[in-house]
């Protein structure tokens, strides 16, 4: 149990710097509104020339493949809620690298998240 639930921890970690890559590249890009849809091929084209969004897609397809090798060893109710540490690491890596303002009542909800994937674990 000790290796797959390093390979959970190994995937919600890959994903969660893909979601950190992937907001540092369409920071680059800039907001994407109404003209944005319309002129959408200029739009895609800023897009798929920032490394980060291709460095975030790639992480995220090898989470998702080591994914599926978690969910080929345990069952999907042990392994998914871990899935929620996610949540709270995006939260931690933003407030750190992004320098995003994280609420206090954000950081309960962190707190209220870790707690229950301890539960889970002990389970």
């Amino acid at each position: 149990m000790n290796k797959s639930l390093l390979l959970i921890l190994v995937s919600v970690c890959l994903a969660v710097a893909g979601q950190i890559l992937l907001k540092i590249g369409m920071t680059q890009v800039g907001v994407i509104g109404g003209s944005s849809v319309v002129n959408w091929r200029e739009t895609l084209l800023k897009i798929i020339v920032v490394p980060q969004v291709w460095l975030g897609l790639l992480l995220y397809v090898i989470s998702a493949i080591s994914w599926l090798v978690v969910l080929s060893r345990v069952d999907l109710s042990f392994a998914y809620p871990f899935a929620a540490l996610g949540y709270a690491l995006v939260v931690l890596v933003s407030w750190v690298y992004l320098k995003e303002s994280i609420s206090l009542l954000r950081w309960l909800g962190v707190l209220i998240i870790c707690v229950g994937v301890i539960f889970i674990a002990k389970s």
